[in-house]
């Protein structure tokens, strides 16, 4: 039999390159070990039998066991036949372990057709607690690729593809004694399933840079797998964007110097993108400009990254009616525009540009040579909601780490249209609706506008959108004017950057019957810390934390439930640019050390890992002696009064210490009716505002976050 695996391991390694790592792992184990792995094709359980030592065991589905052509493959591993939904089935497999043998189990319990892990089961935790098995972790990747999969359709399939097996360390799953009955088996379901998902995650490579990385997505996705698009309706593939792109940088390097910050002024557009990527290119670092912030915000932003170049466009800039803007930064920097450049343009830049997009890796190499994943991909602005905008540096290993960490919580594929309205210098617009998009073979279509309440709904309905972001301000927007078709292809609808209301919520799941997937971050974090999935998906919280991300929580006086959140991990930036100290990188530090990063955020975090935010530790007022969060008044008051918008401050009273104000566009608004609302749900008169201003409209950001130093100057 020995003969036979040696035969079909030489065969399997000719077709599939099938490489092993860790295989010490394997010996550290032990006897009595559970092997767990991700389900990718038919092939896995082969190649666990073949490339692993010994006879293994295998538990297989009472089901599958009786096919014909398993019969074969009991020949070479023992086979033990069980329901992993069935008491007694899992008894008979506990007691088996016991013996000491080393058995294989599927935790998934059937192949992936998503591409992405899906459902862990309970029983085999269970198992691996009860028998006092060690748990072996074993990602198979590149399976999935193979024509033995079931992602035909989903993903580009090959004929052999590379596979690895990764062998990671071996750990044991202990609970405490105090845990009982079934909740024992809930809670090793949920030990389990987070060995499953930290296994996907620290054998993803995040150790490659956004250029690396697309082009592995060309070769994955196939060159002319569409992934771009806007609303002149011209879509883009691999091959065109790499194309497009290398002319541009052609003559971008002669404007330009290696490692230099220029400035990107241009709206939601390919152009935008290919100007992105040229950058990339040619190792220069875009800096994502905020053409909302003004006169004041965007020479803050230039003098803070010591910005000399900024590319725009004269369509852009007459449309925005920006000239006069345009003209009083010429003054500071290098304005050149795109137009201007495809003047310039001569049939060697064409014929360059042609070589780049069917030989990238040969061309790029050269250019690209000095870039490591941990040097600047990108520059990004913060929104000075509460003060002066500070420069955020994303290293390409961070925008690549937290890509891989959003891709263990949700099941992306090729087949994916994401539409995306919000604007590119937000680190939400830009990397995780467009460079997640972009580097993973999905296609993106990008509108100029996220207040565009009528068209977008649409353009949603008219591009067969899958999956929608956007913030709870302009989700509401799209609902309000949207058929209660048009949005009938949507999959996943993905919010943050501030809180979702309850109203929203529920008129999405009401008119659309689509669940709003809210997730949390920072651009400090790239974006994303937390967020609900389909899966792991709790009413009221932003998810739980992604893989690869510690945390503490500091306690604030007079918090009683929760606490400021640190957070440290590979997404974490690279450093901030401050105005005060322009040029200088300044990593992230705080009291928990090196690389912590203080979100300013409170947080309570409960026993699944679900986070609730309470306010950011700025947002809380104190009354009397007592804490008051900002937000929660301004969640009373949006519960009052939903079909409004609100913003709570504080300033200084000389008896209480703080009072509130509440700046509302409810034209009727008075203090009674809140004061009445908050008696009825209990949230206790300290809550209610002393003070109401009625506006027309509250200040925003271009973000579509509430702009709280526009709300100072009005009150």
């Amino acid at each position: 039999m020995e003969l036979a695996k040696q035969f079909i391991r030489f065969i399997l390694k000719l077709l599939f390159r099938v490489e092993v790592e860790g295989l010490e792992n394997y010996y550290k184990a032990g006897e009595r070990v559970m092997i767990i792995a991700n389900h990718t094709s038919f092939l896995d359980a082969v190649l666990l039998s073949i490339f692993l030592p010994n006879r293994l065991t295998f538990a297989i589905n009472t089901q599958m066991a009786k096919k014909w052509w398993i019969s074969p493959f009991g020949q070479i591993v023992r086979l033990f036949p069980m329901d992993p939904v069935n008491p007694l089935s899992i008894k008979s497999f506990i007691k088996d372990l016991e013996q000491d043998k080393r058995s294989v189990i599927f935790p998934e319990g059937r192949i992936t057709v998503t591409g992405t892990l899906m459902k862990i089961y309970d029983g085999p935790g269970l198992i691996a607690l009860k028998s006092g098995a060690m748990v072996l972790p074993i990602r198979i990747d590149g399976a999935q690729y193979s024509l033995f999969s079931r992602l035909k359709g989903i993903e580009r399939r090959q004929f052999f593809p590379k596979i690895k097996l990764t062998i990671l360390p071996p750990q044991k799953i202990e609970l405490d004694d105090s845990i009982v009955g079934r909740l024992r088996r809930i809670e090793a379901g949920k030990v389990l399933k987070s060995i499953m998902t930290d296994m996907i995650y620290s054998t993803s490579n995040n150790q490659v840079t956004i250029m690396d990385k697309l082009l592995n997505a060309r070769d994955i996705h196939g060159a002319g797998q569409v992934i771009l698009e806007d609303v002149e309706r011209q879509p883009l593939d691999y091959r065109q964007l790499l194309l497009k792109s290398s002319v541009l940088s052609r003559l971008m390097i002669k404007q330009t110097q290696e490692k230099e910050i220029v400035g990107l002024l241009l709206p939601n557009t390919n152009a935008t993108v290919l100007s992105f990527f040229a950058l990339q290119s040619i190792a220069r670092i875009p800096a994502m400009l905020n053409y909302t912030a003004g006169y004041k915000g965007l020479l803050s932003a230039i003098e803070t990254a010591q910005i000399k170049t900024v590319y725009t466009s004269r369509r852009f800039i007459n449309l925005a009616k920006m000239d006069d803007l345009i003209a009083l930064l010429e003054k500071q920097v290098n304005i050149i525009y795109l137009e201007d450049l495809r003047k310039e343009v001569m049939w060697q830049d064409k014929a360059y540009g042609i070589v780049c997009s069917f030989f990238p890796k040969m061309i790029y190499a050269q250019q690209w040579q000095s870039v490591t994943p941990e040097d600047p991909a990108v520059v990004l602005f913060t929104s000075g909601s509460e003060g002066v905008p500070k420069g955020v540096v994303l290293s390409h290993k961070n925008i690549m780490s937290n890509t891989i960490q959003l891709g263990t919580k949700i099941d992306f594929n090729k087949n994916d249209v994401i539409l995306n309205a919000l604007p590119l210098f937000h680190s939400f617009g830009l990397s995780t609706a467009t460079l997640v998009s972009v580097l993973n073979g999905m296609k993106v279509f990008l509108y100029p506008s996220p207040l565009h309440y009528r068209i977008i709904p649409e353009v949603a309905y008219d591009i067969n959108a899958t999956m929608l972001f956007g913030t709870n301000t302009f989700l509401k927007g799209y609902a309000k004017f949207a058929h209660n078709y048009d949005f009938y292809s949507i999959r996943y609808v993905c919010a943050g950057a501030e809180a979702v209301q309850k109203e929203t919520r529920e008129l999405y799941a009401e008119k659309f019957g689509l669940r709003i997937l809210e997730g949390y971050g920072a651009t400090e974090t790239s974006p994303v810390i937390s967020i609900n999935t389909p899966i792991d998906y709790k009413t009221g919280t932003v998810g739980t934390i992604l893989p690869g991300i510690e945390y503490q929580l500091k306690a604030v006086p007079g918090i009683d439930e929760g606490g400021q959140l640190f957070v440290k991990g590979p997404n974490i930036m690279k450093g901030y640019l401050r105005n005060e100290n322009p040029g200088i990188i300044e990593p992230a530090h705080s009291e928990y050390g090196a690389d912590w990063y203080d979100t300013g955020d409170i947080v309570e975090i409960d026993n699944d890992g679900f986070i609730t935010i309470k306010g950011r530790v700025k947002r809380f007022a104190k009354i009397g002696g007592e804490m008051v969060s900002l937000s929660m008044v301004e969640d009373m008051a949006s519960q009052c009064w939903p079909d409004e918008m609100h913003a709570v401050v504080s300033v200084p009273d000389s008896s209480k210490g703080e009072q509130l104000i509440l700046v509302t566009t409810r034209q009727a608004a008075q203090r009674k009716e809140l004061s009445a609302h908050a008696k009825e749900n209990n949230l206790g008169e300290i809550n209610v505002p002393k003070k109401i201003v009625i506006v027309e409209n509250l200040p925003l950001l271009g973000t579509g976050k509430i702009d709280y130093q526009g709300i100072k100057a009005i009150i």
